[in-house]
């Protein structure tokens, strides 16, 4: 499951990595949870960022949800077998098979954040890319739900997970992000792209290119939201050359100054 994430890249970053335009103001979040607001590219919009809820409900919902994962796998895998091959349920969720058939979108990040399958958050990692390779986008779906009552719109968007790979097995943890590598980017986002070749995105990331260190606890409270509750509390998972806990931020480029 991936019920945090960090989004710290400045709006003309974002844009300049996704090719989009960097038509709206966000603030940098280090801890962004369910309900929040976050930049995503849509597939109806797909060279523009635009600003969504955190939490999945689909159009026809009569009540407001806060979906924040939507299983590849759908009701298979129950076990969460790390080895499994089997098919995407995802397509059959009545939840989910609409967004997944024609409203995708990529959720842009620079870190997430995942404790253990027993701890939780009560052990969290900090989980990014080895090679700095950052902003990198989640494999989304979304949708606008209306308040009936209000008349209140609320696009909203939810994080597609899979198997856990090597890395995140390491922590242990049962499930991660599906993170979509940069030539798949269009082809996620078209909505003309055959249904088997998007749910063949759907597999865990090479690990080869990521690594994971523990973070302080606090880190599960909403309001815990700075630079330093991403630093380092020890070693990170694979052995990283020059790793100290003293420099982490700046290994992960957090330490940079963000432009407005």
């Amino acid at each position: 499951m991936c019920g945090r994430y960090v989004i710290i890249s400045s709006v003309k970053t974002i844009a300049e990595k996704f090719q989009v335009q960097p038509n709206l103001d966000f603030t940098a979040n280090f801890n962004l949870a369910a309900g929040q607001r976050a930049p995503i590219i849509t597939s109806e919009a797909p060279n523009e960022l635009s600003l969504s809820h955190f939490g999945f409900t689909p159009f026809w919902a009569k009540k407001r949800t806060y979906v924040i994962n939507a299983r590849a796998e759908g009701d298979h895998n129950k076990e969460n077998d790390p080895n499994y091959n089997g098919s995407k349920g995802i397509i059959k969720k009545p939840f989910f098979r609409s967004a997944i058939r024609s409203k995708r979108c990529l959720i842009p990040a620079d870190a997430f954040i995942e404790g253990t399958t027993k701890e939780k958050l009560g052990k969290p990692y900090l989980v990014y890319m080895q090679n700095g390779a950052r902003p990198f986008a989640f494999a989304g779906i979304y949708d606008e739900w209306i308040d009936q009552e209000s008349g209140a719109i609320y696009p909203n968007f939810a994080i597609i997970t899979c198997r856990p790979n090597a890395l995140l097995q390491k922590i242990p943890h049962h499930r991660m992000p599906v993170i979509l590598d940069e030539r798949h980017y269009k082809e996620w986002l078209n909505k003309e792209t055959a249904l088997a070749e998007v749910t063949a995105l759907l597999e865990p990331y090479d690990p080869q290119h990521m690594n994971a260190y523990p973070i302080d606890p606090s880190i599960r409270q909403v309001k815990t939201n700075s630079r330093e509750a991403l630093k380092a509390i020890g070693e990170p998972l694979i052995k990283q050359t020059a790793f100290s806990i003293e420099n982490s931020l700046q290994l992960l480029g957090m330490n940079e100054s963000r432009p407005s």
